[in-house]
This record gives structure tokens, sequence and C-alpha cells, in this order.
């Protein structure tokens, strides 16, 4: 029988805590960009963490700086902001996303900029670079490089970005380019895609069982079968049915020693 440990809420506040205090000595990257999204200064930070020159980037256009997997998420944060125009102190949330560099992980606000005249100047991105305590590097001397694997899954909720303890996840679900991550009780948002988390999280935990549905293992409980469809019965507090596509059933069988 799996056993649930649930983490106790000072424990909880006190991981969220030392979250936040380790934010809080994080140096951001700062791109300011004119009122057509184009780039006119970065500081030091940004220019060592997306590795660009600053003569190569000036008066770009944002999106190029970003793979173009990423310009989606980061086209939905301008459009976001301009929504805000007639209101100085709204502003979208942060958003958590891969950027520019692979297997790095940053935090991201983006803030409309108002001038005298009440008007719209441009906006301010900043950016922390959240890697070092998301992440673990796995070494491997014989195989390729892998990414680094997250040691903690960031979500955001309720205005704010929180750290999950991997072992807590139940179930992964996408979303668009976005993720619905799922604890005993109501999800959470995850900016990273299922296929950069299916590359990030320990693949003797996690298993994609379906195009759109990654599973904690852990929690398996059961497979049902329906003709030549299986289900994955997860022990939540819902006992979750997930589809297990025709392609991974035979992995998944042969994981439980069906055959």
């Amino acid at each position: 029988m799996i056993q649930h440990h649930p983490v106790s809420r000072q424990a909880f506040r006190s991981s969220m805590q030392s979250f936040e205090h380790k934010l809080q000595q994080f140096d951001p990257g700062i791109i300011w960009l004119d009122t057509t999204n184009q780039v006119t200064a970065m500081n030091a930070v940004a220019i060592r963490i997306l590795g660009v020159r600053p003569g190569d980037v000036l008066g770009q256009e944002v999106l190029q700086l970003h793979p173009e997997k990423s310009r989606g998420k980061i086209a939905w944060l301008l459009e976001s902001t301009h929504e805000a125009d007639g209101c100085p102190v709204k502003s979208p949330p942060p958003m958590t996303m891969m950027i520019n560099i692979p297997d790095r992980v940053l935090l991201i606000k983006l803030s409309r900029m108002y001038g005298q005249d009440g008007g719209p100047t441009g906006a301010c991105l900043v950016f922390y670079d959240l890697t070092e305590v998301t992440s673990t590097e796995v070494v491997e001397e014989t195989a390729p490089a892998r990414p680094r694997q997250l040691l903690k899954l960031p979500v955001y909720k309720n205005q704010r970005v929180m750290l999950l303890n991997l072992k807590e996840v139940v179930r992964l679900r996408a979303e668009g380019h976005y993720t619905e991550v799922y604890k005993n009780g109501a999800p959470y948002l995850c900016n990273l895609s299922l296929a950069d988390l299916e590359g990030r999280l320990d693949p003797e935990r996690f298993m994609r069982v379906h195009r759109s549905h990654m599973v904690n293992l852990d929690f398996a409980a059961a497979l049902e079968r329906d003709g030549d469809q299986y289900q994955l019965v997860l022990q939540d507090d819902h006992e979750t049915r997930v589809p297990v596509s025709r392609g991974n059933a035979p992995r998944v069988r042969a994981l439980f020693g069906l055959g």
C-alpha cells in the first residue's frame, strides 16, 4: 500500500520562506523594451545569462532572443501587459519557462512602463535564474549530456511561485504550452511544457503514458483494460483514471510484470 506523508503547514511555510529568501539574494536580469517590444538596453546579468553581446541584440524585437518554442509564451506575456495600458497599477503574474539557454529555468516578470504624461513608454522585463534551486546536474561519463533534472517543480498559484516536492506530485497533464500539475486537491500551473518536463524529471519515478499525461509511478494503484484501451488508476483522493496510449501500453504492462 502506498503511504502518503503530508507536509506540515509549518514545514511548508518554512520551505516557502527559504525559497523567497534565496530569491531576494539573486541578481535579476533586466531588459528594457520600447513600445514596439524592441530591446533598448539590458544589464550585465542579462548579458551573462543570455550569452549575448548588446550590440547584437539592441534594436531587435524581443521574441528573437528566445527559441521558437518559447515565443508563444513571451508573446502572451507581452499581450497581457498591453491589456493593462489603461491602468498603470495592473500587472500580469510572473511566469516560469524555458528561455533562450537550454536547461535553464527562469522566473520572468514583465511590467509596462509609463511616462510623465501617463502614456506607455515601453516595458521592463525582469528575470531570475532559478536553475540552481530547482535542478540537479546529471553526470554520465559514457552517455551524451542530459538536461539537468529538477529537484523541485516550479509552479504558479495565487500570484506566487511555489516549489513542489516531486514525491508529492501525483500526475501532470498537458495544457497547450503549459502543464497542469496535480497533488491531492486543486491543480497548479507550470509554465514548462510536458515535453520539457519529460526530459527534466526522474524517469524512474515519472512516466509519460499518453501524449497529454504523465504520472508518478509511486501513486499507481491498478491498470484497467476495456478491449484494447487501458487506464492507469492512481491512488489519490479521486482514484483518478489516466488513459494509456496504445503505443505506451506494452511498456506500462511490462513495468508492472504483466507481459
